[in-house]
């Protein structure tokens, strides 16, 4: 009797195998390797008490020893990457590890106490995801974001010595010029350049008389275009041509940024010996071709570059226009008004208020867009508006929220680039995504929106 009733076991043990088999195999054909997947970690639970239940001895002094059973991979997921992403594989066999292994879990005991409540586990998990990333964010800036002090003083000297060279050639050269006083400015000069000390700006603000040019916003225009505008020549009924020295930059009844820049492009590129002037300095300078915009590369050390980015602008009362112009051709004659002082003097100005982490998040998603090539169309602009944005909101920007506010940043981020537009704090008529196309909109929000769940992929880098 006893040999019939093993008989009979192994043959319903073998019969329930069969079927489960057979609806694995069949599900993974309907359902797809992930939904068969699933399907399969559920019905695997469900055989495994089953063979539990009817392999169990009798004796509950055995029962310890033979309920203690492992869990292996199903043979049908197999080991190929063609049948199973890496991915996938690997989340299969985490949920297969959280599964029960031991016959007494599914037995009531009323002296075990009580497991934490779900929400006490997600609570707690929040806590080490943000202590962890918060270790990173810190090691991630000291070790790829911050510029060693030694190296940001070599390259501000060095642009404070060709600063003091192209104004002394330019007022001897061109006395009748009319010109302000040259100056630096950029990330490298308000110290939050990052990874690298590369790149500074030399502003050279333009002297031009005010009854004979007029600013026109953009928006009041027929391009209809906030954050840009055109410089109108005036009264030239009574003050005719030639009359203002920038009057030969004219294009359309208009000051053209475009020939401004090439007027000193001659000037810099075409008549200063810059051989002759970086060998008295010790260093190699020259002028970067093809350009748009009038670009000087110096070499002050062996392996260290910086390249100068020499910008004309004009001041209009509080605000400036810099001759950079929009990316789109039909723009050509319209200058960008650049609200990027009074920005920056207001992250600095509020960090310095409660000794926050505003220019630290800066600089380490500056430092992600640098790394990270499919975020290359974020510039310091847009993400310095960002911050400015959640500052409006968020109170807490103590240096034990950095990993919190970085978050928030990627967040907003995402919902400023899922809507394709972003205000400018200071102007909010301005959009300052309108020169990026639909595709690369799309193209970051989804790389930042597909980072979201595991943002350590962001600190990666490949120089």
């Amino acid at each position: 009797m006893a040999g019939a009733g093993e008989k009979k076991g192994k043959k319903d043990d073998n019969g329930i195998g069969t079927a489960i088999d057979f609806v694995l195999s069949n599900a993974r054909l309907v359902l797809g390797v992930g939904g068969a997947a699933m399907l399969g970690i559920a019905t695997l639970a469900v055989k495994r008490m089953y063979d539990r239940a009817i392999s169990a001895p009798a004796s509950p002094s055995r029962s310890n020893q033979s309920g203690k059973l492992s869990w292996e991979e199903p043979n049908w997921l197999g080991s190929s990457t063609r049948l199973l992403k890496q991915d996938m594989k690997t989340s299969v066999s985490r949920s297969l590890q959280t599964l029960p292994t031991d016959s007494s879990a599914f037995e009531p005991d009323p002296f075990r106490p009580k497991p934490p409540s779900r929400k006490s586990q997600t609570d707690l998990k929040k806590t080490r995801l943000k202590l962890s990333l918060q270790e990173k964010l810190f090691s991630y800036y000291k070790k790829h974001v911050a510029i060693p002090p030694g190296e940001q003083s070599c390259a501000k000297q060095a642009a404070i010595d060709i600063c003091a060279e192209l104004r002394n050639f330019i007022h001897n050269k061109f006395p009748d010029m009319p010109l302000k006083d040259m100056h630096l400015s950029g990330s490298l000069y308000d110290d939050l350049q990052v990874v690298k000390a590369d790149h500074i700006q030399l502003m050279v603000p333009l002297l031009i008389e005010n009854n004979l040019w007029s600013c026109v916003p953009g928006e009041e225009t027929i391009l209809n275009l906030p954050g840009f505008c055109l410089l109108r020549r005036e009264n030239v009924e009574y003050f005719p041509r030639g009359t203002s020295y920038w009057d030969r930059c004219v294009v359309g009844g208009y000051l053209c940024p475009k020939a401004v820049v090439a007027t000193f492009e001659k000037v810099v590129a075409g008549s200063i010996n810059w051989p002759a002037i970086g060998s008295m300095l010790g260093y190699v300078i020259r002028p970067v071709v093809p350009c748009e915009s009038l670009i000087l590369e110096v070499q002050y050390d062996d392996e260290q570059r910086l390249f100068i980015d020499f910008l004309p602008l004009v001041v209009l009362g509080e605000r400036m226009a810099v001759a950079k112009s929009h990316r789109l051709p039909r723009y050509g004659n319209m200058w960008r008004l650049s609200l990027r002082g009074p920005e920056t003097a207001t992250l600095i100005g509020r960090d310095q208020q409660d000794s926050g982490c505003r220019c630290l998040c800066l600089k380490v998603l500056k430092a992600i867009c640098r790394y990270n090539p499919p975020l290359s169309h974020l510039t310091a602009s847009h993400l310095t508006n960002i911050l400015l944005h959640i500052s409006e909101k968020e109170n807490d920007w103590s240096q034990g929220s950095l990993a919190d506010r970085f978050l928030q940043s990627l967040r907003e981020t995402v919902g400023f680039l899922e809507s394709g537009e972003l205000p400018s704090a200071l102007d909010p008529k301005v959009n300052l995504f309108s020169e990026l196309s639909a595709e690369e909109v799309d193209e970051m929000g989804y790389f930042l929106y597909c980072s979201l769940s595991e943002p350590d992929v962001l600190l990666r880098t490949e120089e």
